[in-house]
């Protein structure tokens, strides 16, 4: 499902196992994984509740340079990121968003094309794998 730009999958694994493997799959194609956010413990930690909720933020200089290159303010939107949160039903799920929406928001267009292209691909590629039920 994808919502302004927003993909959405449902995992077939719990929270953690689903973000264990995302994390080692990112480092597995290359990239550099800058920081993983458990929102629930930083919740848990101001006396709150939230269920199962971990951001992972990653990137490639190689990839996202140029997007920066042909216009600066990408760089709101990069690295990427994705989500993996537990609904109210149990239920996990994978979010991202696509890199080409994020070349349309920030008004990107000509020779950055294909490498948001391929990046998009890595992307939806990844977050398959890791959602698989098997």
């Amino acid at each position: 499902m994808a919502t302004d730009g927003l993909t959405t999958i449902p995992s077939a694994l719990g929270a953690k196992e689903t973000m264990d493997r995302l994390e080692a799959e990112i480092k597995a194609k290359g990239m550099t994984v800058f920081a993983r956010i458990d929102h629930a413990a930083g919740a848990a930690g101001a006396g709150l509740a939230l269920r199962p909720t971990e951001l992972l933020i990653f990137g490639s200089a190689k990839a996202g340079t140029p997007l920066m290159q042909a216009g600066q303010t990408i760089g709101i939107d990069l690295p990427l990121k994705m989500l993996v949160h537990e609904d109210a039903a149990g239920k996990v799920w994978l979010s991202y968003n696509d890199p080409n929406w994020l070349v349309r928001r920030h008004g990107l267009a000509g020779a950055v094309g294909p490498v948001a292209e391929g990046m998009t691909a890595a992307l939806h590629a990844i977050a398959a794998k890791i959602a698989k039920t098997s």
